[in-house]
């Protein structure tokens, strides 16, 4: 006959072999945010290059994945990166449309110059477009950012297409300058992204 304690061992080995199986430590954390190790964007496999958070004075504003094909360690290794690509942003508190596309708008013109800026400015109207059709992000929103080759940048707000796909490459690049760029929105996430610690 079975013992009730003996069923409690039982119980506890397998809690315990399940918590050391491949697997159970995929995920990584931010600001109470998990992250899974890979992500599949347009059927390819990526890798979480990095995590970190956005703060802002004191205030922590978002967390941030970045995934990649394979990791890299470099932002010219990454905007030089093929296939697909993926920004996942977890608000951490309430963000009014307009706050986060003046964000966007700033970082993004902290990291172009006036002659890229022209270039993208297309692109850029209709991202913004894509802000203004949304009423802005909720805590534990989870907004993702895609890069999808051949077809464009492509954005979901929790599991829903928002805004029009936006097909040029440099674009997206000019989005990941926002993090990884020479003047970063925030520059102590910026080596979270790049794999560091």
């Amino acid at each position: 006959m079975i013992t009730r304690r003996k069923m409690m061992q039982g119980a506890a080995a397998v809690l315990l072999a399940s918590a050391f199986a491949p697997g159970a430590f995929a995920a990584t954390e931010v600001a109470g945010v998990k992250f899974e190790d890979t992500a599949t964007v347009a059927g390819q496999t990526l890798k979480l290059n990095g995590a970190g958070q956005r703060t802002k004075v004191i205030f922590k504003v978002y967390a941030l994945g970045l995934y990649l094909p394979e990791k890299k360690t470099t932002a010219a290794d990454i905007l030089a990166s093929q296939g697909a690509r993926r920004v996942q942003i977890v608000s951490l508190r309430d963000l009014s449309s307009e706050d986060f596309g003046e964000a966007f708008m700033k970082g993004l013109n902290a990291n172009t110059d006036q002659a890229e800026r022209t270039r993208l400015l297309p692109q850029t109207k209709t991202f913004g477009e894509m802000f203004a059709s949304i009423p802005g992000l909720k805590k534990g929103d989870v907004l993702i950012v895609d890069w999808v080759p051949n077809v464009g940048t492509q954005c979901t707000l929790n599991g829903k297409k928002i805004g029009e796909t936006v097909p040029d490459v440099a674009f997206y690049n000019a989005i990941l300058r926002i993090w990884i760029g020479d003047n970063p929105a925030d520059s102590s996430l910026k080596p979270k992204l790049l794999g560091g610690s």
